[in-house]
């Protein structure tokens, strides 16, 4: 990575900070799907919006305005004004955690670039992180307008890009402080060819595994079905891939049934994305096994064994998260924990790709 060396600390440590900024992102984005938080607020003020109510005239507007919602009018109905604060706090605080990320990051790129510590294609890659950035805020809003107008809860396909963009944010991020920190040795390239194609197969299904994560949160997937590891005492819950009124592929991605008095609305059938969001979990749990074997037998350098023992440690940790947080139905520490090892996974898992690439 080109980058004046007289630079490399402060970016590093810049960078360092807006990776624990939008893991945080994250985590509190969890609080707010789990608290069922986000669709408290029902406008996106860019500027206005980074202060909460400060009167109490200003809270019963936004409270008013939350009441013609249809979570508020299928779920709520009856909210006290206190109840409201406190969802209220977990959106704001999610938006206003976004509006500071974006703060931290601009002002020391504009500082740093005058410095002239970013060269070539540095200072590019970025500026398209910011972006970027700015992109997911905009996706944010497109997630929560689809829970304001028919359905009390959010398109859980939105939910999904919002998830995904944030933890590519995340992974690029993080791709960039490997690049400053590591020198690639291109005479490594081709080392380890079938660890590098099992990788990139695995970490395929990892990102797969983390949409259909966000499938089944946006779908309230987790509150059905909580035994394990059979559901309700079959391998595969028979309603799970019913195709009576719909087309087969609507249980794998979540669609309910139609409701032929209402087509807006529709009966949940979300045994099919739980059943597959938990054997998925299965085929990364042995994906990880592998390259650990892989790189055991092929002797591996250090940093890459100890990178593939952390992932080993992390995906049994997250096995046994998502199991308990399945089966007590989805309680909000077990919940959270569970979104945020599937980061640290990802994080681990990029970071034993980088080493394996050639660096040391």
């Amino acid at each position: 990575m080109r980058i004046h060396n007289n630079g490399s600390r402060p970016v590093i440590r810049w960078l360092y900070t807006g990776l624990f900024m939008v893991f945080a992102m994250v985590i509190i984005g969890a609080v707010t799907r789990l608290t069922e938080s986000g669709l408290s607020i029902t406008e996106w003020k860019v500027a206005s919006g980074t202060l909460p109510p400060l009167t109490e005239e200003d809270w019963l507007g936004e409270f008013m305005k939350y009441q013609q919602t249809p979570e508020y009018q299928d779920k709520n109905m009856g909210m006290t004004l206190d109840a409201f604060k406190k969802i209220f706090f977990w959106e704001w605080f999610h938006r206003f955690w976004g509006r500071l990320i974006g703060v931290v990051f601009l002002i020391p790129f504009f500082i740093y670039l005058r410095k002239g510590y970013f060269k070539g294609s540095f200072a590019i890659r970025l500026l398209f992180i910011f972006i970027l950035g700015g992109f997911q805020a905009f996706l944010g809003w497109w997630m929560v307008k689809s829970g304001l107008a028919y359905e009390p809860r959010v398109s859980h396909y939105r939910l999904a890009i919002h998830l995904s963009t944030a933890l590519l944010l995340f992974s690029l991020i993080w791709w960039t402080i490997l690049d400053i920190k590591y020198q690639r040795l291109t005479h490594l390239r081709n080392k380890f060819p079938g660890g590098k194609r099992l990788f990139k197969i695995g970490f395929v299904l990892l990102c797969i595994q983390i949409v259909y994560g966000a499938f089944v949160a946006g779908r309230d997937a987790g509150q059905e079905i909580n035994t394990w590891p059979l559901m309700d005492g079959e391998l595969v819950k028979s309603t799970a891939f019913s195709g009576e009124n719909r087309p087969f592929y609507y249980n794998l991605i979540g669609e309910p049934i139609p409701d032929a008095a209402d087509p807006r609305q529709g009966f949940p059938n979300n045994g099919g994305i739980q059943f597959i969001h938990r054997w998925l979990a299965f085929l990364v749990y042995f994906w990880v096994w592998a390259l650990w074997i892989y790189g055991r037998t092929r002797h591996m350098r250090s940093d890459q064994m100890n990178a593939l023992n952390l992932l080993l440690l992390l995906v049994h940790v997250q096995l046994a998260l998502g199991i308990f947080t399945l089966i007590y139905h989805v309680p909000l520490v077990l919940g959270v924990l569970h979104q945020a090892g599937a980061v640290l996974l990802l994080m681990c898992a990029l970071y034993f790709y980088h080493q394996l690439r050639g660096t040391e």
